[in-house]
């Protein structure tokens, strides 16, 4: 008989310190219920001003929990990432902690991963947003599926179950700015989703503004697809078209007699439609260039602080993205 896995639960936070406790009552209880373990808890506290690391220091003391200090706040995706770099179980709960991801959840994952599926995500159903909010996110992940280049699952989030191995490629992948749902999707491996109603926040507010929405869209985006800059080219030459039917135009009411076209409302329109074209383009191309700017530089996503856990939960290789401090 195969023995049960190890959990892991990988939970990025920055100022959670309403949601905390309730978040690790619960959690706690669905993990003494799993079978196998040692299971594990990894907090990464994604520089919190609230009294959250004060509450993740205490927590520390249940040798099932650790928590990764992150020097600032490096931002939702890096701090998965940071989480992801310190795991040690055979299987990975990747969940925010805000308690919108339900802990009560793990297990329909776990019965999913026992029938050889690598990585298990949940796909969000009845969301508690307002409709503007749900609107934004149903249009951002049709859109961001449409111009990827492979095919992204429509409506799964960060929630998810990820075996050691799929765990330990995503670590391998040298990129900075990380839309993590789109690599967990480009690893491959056996993959499905469940369904899952999306639960309310329990307590605070989000983290997430439009603006920050907006960012994770476009990481989406342009991490996945060309379209945009090949639309460019298209926009261009659709832009040339139009010019040359007009001017062929413009010569055969010369040629035949014909009034032509004059005045200065013409020109300015054209002038200013091929002026927005090309700055339209110029934005796309420096999205790109930005992009490249920033892998060359080879910062690291995140760099860590402090660690607080049990020793035997942090015999873990070097992250390849950044130096980890040694474990209090």
């Amino acid at each position: 008989m195969i023995a049960p896995p190890r959990v892991s639960v990988a939970i990025p936070i920055y100022n959670e310190a309403e949601v905390l406790p309730l978040l690790l009552g619960r959690l706690t209880a669905v993990l003494d219920n799993v079978p196998g373990g040692p299971h594990e808890i990894v907090f990464v506290d994604d520089g919190s001003s609230d009294g959250t690391s004060e509450l993740l220091a205490e927590a520390a003391w249940d040798d099932r929990v650790v928590v990764v200090t992150l020097s600032r706040n490096f931002g939702h995706q890096a701090a998965f990432s940071a989480a992801l770099d310190h795991v040690t179980g055979d299987v990975v709960i990747a969940m925010d902690g805000d308690l919108q991801d339900t802990p009560e959840t793990i297990p329909r994952f776990l019965e999913k991963r026992r029938e050889g599926y690598d990585v298990v995500y949940a796909i969000r159903k009845k969301r508690k947003e307002g409709w503007f909010k749900r609107t934004c996110y149903r249009t951002a992940y049709r859109t961001i599926n449409w111009l990827s280049d492979i095919d992204l699952p429509l409506d799964a989030g960060d929630f998810a179950l990820l075996s050691r191995r799929v765990v330990d490629e995503l670590r391998r992948l040298p990129e900075r700015q990380r839309y993590l749902r789109g690599l967990r999707t480009w690893i491959g491996f056996r993959q499905t989703g469940i369904v899952v109603e999306r639960a309310a926040r329990a307590a605070g507010e989000p983290k997430y503004d439009f603006r920050g929405l907006v960012r994770l869209a476009c990481d989406g985006i342009f991490s996945f697809s060309r379209v945009p800059i090949r639309a460019m080219a298209g926009v261009g030459f659709l832009a040339i078209c139009g010019s040359l039917s007009y001017a062929v135009y413009a010569l055969c009411l010369r040629l035949f007699g014909g009034s032509v076209i004059e005045g200065f409302t013409a020109i300015i329109c054209c002038v200013t439609l091929l002026s927005g074209v090309q700055l339209l383009s110029l934005a796309v191309i420096g999205e790109y260039v930005g992009r490249v700017y920033t892998e060359v530089k080879q910062r690291p996503p995140y760099l860590v602080d402090h660690v607080i856990g049990s020793s035997r939960n942090l015999v873990v290789s070097e992250s390849p993205h950044s130096a980890s401090a040694a474990p209090r």
